[in-house]
């Protein structure tokens, strides 16, 4: 029997692993995981009963397979959740669903409520084209946005850098309001250092245009209209936080026959001589162990799986050196009560406002954005009706100023920025803290970024290595785009196919998906 080995047990991994066991009885599978817990970035954490999401999971996608997939591990919900209950409001419910109040294993239907706090006003993210956006902006504001975008269209930018990617879209002048701050305090770098291709792969098609077609398709409403990620209203989302799919994943990965080991870091990638891995070795509790594979599936970094790998030429070694990315921590403070008003038509527990996550546009501080988990699940909070529980979130580097503080110097720092922005009216709403912090969170698109097609023709090389995930190809994926990866990578080694062109398409073209949709659909 072959076996493959398969670093990491995130998304891309533990996609791999069930794929592999549900597909073929033929090949043994083996996980290594680094830390003790399951999920990569997509981890949720429990502290004293309360839920924390790292880095803010939304479960949508335009596959059907992955869609077919999440709703195996995780069936719909048929009948209303706590907030729901409380709210006596309608919820959006499967027939035959399962009951989030009786049953762990579900998935809910959210309302995606994302903004932009700016100036102390609330702007909806994406922009949108309603009264109150232009009330908050002011006349003179609203004219220089329109006459910025006007003079955007006339004279387009080359796209060489994010700057012009985000202006040829907006115009300077919402760009200069709402892109260049936070992108600036997201990665480190000012837009113009990073390459255009982030935007691309995270913004696609989003513009005022884009907007633009969705607000007359709904006044239309035109069927079958095509509606970019970032505008969507719903999405699924776990009961207990994305962190529980992965739970599911892996529990399902080990009744099959997988063999999952965790606090197992890979430390070194054996090539042979006919360039091909054979092996690779581990550490675990202070000791190292070598395990033999047919294959290598590889979400780990890839500048870590090439530095750990021997007789890498000296170009693809260079590259994945100098291959970024920035790290992250978040501070979960449970509050008695938050001092924003809800001012929108949607109701929540405790009349709270409705959003789950906040961009933070404010060159006063260094939060870049927060989540109010109460708004993700009601059962990511232990006392839903009489605390709100919020994850502040701060991008960093390792080793930093941020990076090096204790858990209370943290928590101070947080706190002090929430009152500066005015999320509370006094310290004494603050009952508790809880620091997290998430290493290469975020593979960055700048450094040798531009040289990253050198190192993944080098990769292509190596027959038997598959390189999946985000982190696995330096490629900023949401979960579905991981799982795809994995998808074809299961497909190309159970069909024997040697060109791994698919896999690395991923998420690389932007019709990929809608293409492939069609094609399955």
């Amino acid at each position: 029997m072959k076996k493959a080995l398969i670093v990491g047990a995130g998304p891309a991994g533990l996609t791999a692993a069930y794929e592999l066991l549900t597909k073929t009885k033929d090949i043994e599978v083996v996980v290594f995981e680094e830390s003790d817990c399951f999920g990569g970035i997509s981890k949720t954490v429990e502290y004293k009963g309360n839920r924390m999401d790292m880095g803010g999971h939304r479960f949508f996608s335009k596959m059907p397979e992955v869609n077919e997939w999440w709703d195996r591990m995780l069936p719909m919900q048929g009948e209303p959740a706590k907030d729901d209950i409380l709210l006596e409001r309608t919820a959006v419910l499967e027939a035959g669903g399962a009951d989030p109040e009786k049953a762990e294993r579900v998935m809910l239907t959210r309302h995606r409520v994302s903004r932009i706090l700016f100036d102390s006003k609330f702007y909806d993210y994406p922009i949108s084209l309603k009264f109150e956006t232009f009330k908050n902006m002011g006349l003179l504001n609203t004219m220089k946005v329109g006459f910025s975008y006007m003079a955007a269209l006339v004279h387009k930018l080359p796209e060489d850098n994010l700057e012009n990617f985000y202006i040829n879209r907006f115009g300077r002048k919402l760009y200069s309001m709402f892109f260049e701050y936070y992108t600036e305090n997201l990665w480190g770098r000012h837009p113009r250092e990073i390459d255009a291709s982030w935007g691309a792969q995270r913004v696609k098609g989003l513009s005022i245009t884009a907007v633009l077609k969705d607000v007359f398709g709904k006044v239309f409403h035109k069927k079958n209209r095509k509606v970019e990620t970032s505008l969507i209203e719903e999405f699924k989302y776990p009961k207990l936080g994305p962190g529980q799919l992965w739970d599911v994943t892996a529990d399902e990965v080990q009744k099959l026959g997988g063999t999952i080991i965790k606090n197992a870091k890979v430390v070194k990638v054996h090539k042979n001589e006919k360039n091909e891995i054979d092996s690779l070795t581990y550490e675990k509790d202070g000791r190292e162990h070598t395990v033999e594979g047919d294959y290598l599936i590889s979400s780990m970094p890839v500048r870590d799986l090439v530095a750990g790998m021997n007789d890498v030429p000296e170009e693809p070694a260079r590259i994945a050196e100098g291959l970024p990315y920035r790290d992250y921590m978040t501070l979960g403070v449970l509050v008695s009560e938050l001092n924003l008003q809800n001012k929108t038509n949607i109701r929540t527990v405790g009349d709270i406002v409705p959003d789950c996550w906040v961009y933070v546009q404010d060159r006063n501080v260094k939060l870049g954005r927060f989540q109010i988990y109460n708004n993700w699940s009601p059962y990511m909070v232990k006392d839903l009706e009489h605390t709100v529980w919020i994850g502040l979130e701060y991008f960093v580097n390792e080793g930093d100023e941020f990076w090096q503080m204790s858990e209370e110097e943290f928590s101070r720092i947080g706190v002090s920025e929430m009152l500066k922005l005015g999320l509370i009216d006094r310290p004494e709403a603050v009952l508790d803290t809880h620091m997290e912090k998430v290493k290469k969170a975020y593979p960055a698109y700048f450094d040798t970024y531009d040289e990253m097609d050198n190192l993944i023709e080098y990769l292509k090389t190596i027959g038997n290595l598959y390189c999946v995930g985000r982190n696995g190809q330096h490629r900023y994926n949401n979960i579905d785009h991981s799982m795809i990866t994995s998808f074809e990578t299961v497909k190309n080694i159970l069909s024997g196919r040697n060109d791994k062109s698919n896999i690395w398409n991923v998420n690389a073209e932007q019709e990929y998906h809608e293409e492939n949709g069609k094609q399955q659909g």
